[in-house]
């Protein structure tokens, strides 16, 4: 609704909208530069992610690797990014879902 019946202010919803776009950039910047952890196998594997879902590190403890059985090793690691990757949709959901409701919803690209 409008005050006092007028047509909305052109200039000032630009301005908003070009507001919201910038803070949703400089989120998306954070996030690339920050780090979560996911675990499996009790922390015998821990993948490190950025907010944004690339994989930066990879640790195995000395005690997952069993020459006989390289498939739970793999299935160690998949876990662990698999984890890491839900901490960073988390972390997404958390810096970008306020941001993403400002614009009306959901954005295209981001999980929610």
């Amino acid at each position: 609704m409008i005050p006092g019946g007028g047509q909305p202010n052109m200039q000032q919803l630009l301005q908003q909208a070009q507001k919201m776009q910038q803070d949703l950039a400089q989120a998306q910047e954070e996030l690339a530069h920050m780090e979560v952890d996911g675990q499996a196998g009790g922390g015998l594997v821990t993948a490190t992610v950025t907010g944004s879902g690339e994989l930066r590190a990879l640790k195995i403890d000395p005690e997952a690797v069993d020459p006989e059985d390289t498939e739970t090793l793999a299935d160690l690691v998949v876990a662990a990014v698999q984890a890491a990757n839900e901490n960073a949709q988390a972390l997404q959901q958390q810096k970008l879902g306020p941001l993403a409701q400002g614009l009306g919803g959901g954005i295209p690209g981001l999980p929610f």
